[in-house]
């Protein structure tokens, strides 16, 4: 792991097609990507990526936790909701775009409901949000799943002692389930932050043709490292790719230490 990580940060000082001998360049590379607007719009989305629908994703799966908690046969709808995360992503995202095509499933409910004039979801203006909904739907029920498992080890006499006292769910779950599950959280927002930063099929899937590439402005780090390296226009530049990983890599280490430093809590004993 060390020796790939010291080469992409030496190919990222030089100007490099892939094979043939490299060009020592210095930052310019790092330069030339930062002045990139493609670069800046991918920075952007990426960050829509690992907050925007993070935050969303934890906010269901803590919302499906505390639904879920005292119901009966959660165990069938653990597995129910659980289930598309078993799917690859790109199948998911296959899905995704017939569902929202201009005749998919979707439209089709809205004309029945009366909404005959829905949004052009796959359009330049609309396909980043359709894709980051579409992420979020993808990514909660392994949360749920995690967060669920997790809330069984707490005892559940903390639960009986908290409604003798006559504490409401929302309050148990303030006072009691996130403190006792603080630990889990954690390692949950550093993969997450890990593995969005890493999201590539998912946006791939929307190319506008076969082999091509996606709209530009759905575009995040791994696209535009990709982009660089395998790119249809012009020569390949590994420099370029190898410069955006590497910045890849120092966001994750960021990250994920300020996701551990957000969520941490005392250790807990049960």
């Amino acid at each position: 792991m060390v020796l790939p990580t010291l080469f992409s940060l030496w190919v990222s000082l030089n100007s490099w097609a892939g094979a043939g001998p490299m060009t020592w360049v210095g930052f310019k590379n790092y330069r030339n990507m930062f002045a990139d607007p493609t670069f800046r719009t991918a920075f952007a989305n990426t960050l829509w990526i690992v907050l925007g629908v993070g935050v969303g994703v934890f906010v269901i799966a803590f919302g499906l936790t505390l639904l879920l908690h005292d119901m009966v046969g959660r165990r069938w709808v653990r597995a129910v909701v659980f289930f598309p995360s078993l799917v690859p992503g790109i199948v998911v995202s296959i899905l995704w775009g017939y569902l929202f095509n201009p005749d998919g499933l979707i439209n089709s409910a809205l004309g029945d409901a009366g909404i005959h004039t829905p949004p052009a979801w796959l359009s330049q203006d609309n396909l980043f949000k359709t894709i980051l909904v579409g992420m979020m739907w993808l990514s909660s029920g392994t949360y749920t799943v995690i967060f669920m498992a997790a809330v069984d080890r707490i005892p559940p006499e903390l639960y009986e002692a908290a409604a003798i006292d006559g504490a409401r769910p929302l309050q148990r779950f303030r006072h009691i389930t996130l403190p006792m599950m603080s630990d889990v959280v954690a390692v949950c927002a550093v993969l997450w932050c890990v593995g969005a930063l890493k999201t590539f099929e998912f946006l791939l899937t929307f190319s506008a043709s076969a082999g091509g590439l996606p709209p530009r402005n759905i575009w995040n780090f791994a696209m535009y490292s990709y982009a660089s390296a395998f790119g249809q226009q012009g020569a390949a530049e590994f420099g370029v790719a190898s410069a955006a990983g590497v910045v890849v890599l120092f966001f994750t280490g960021l990250l994920a230490i300020l996701a551990r430093r957000v969520t941490r809590g005392d250790q807990n004993t049960y």
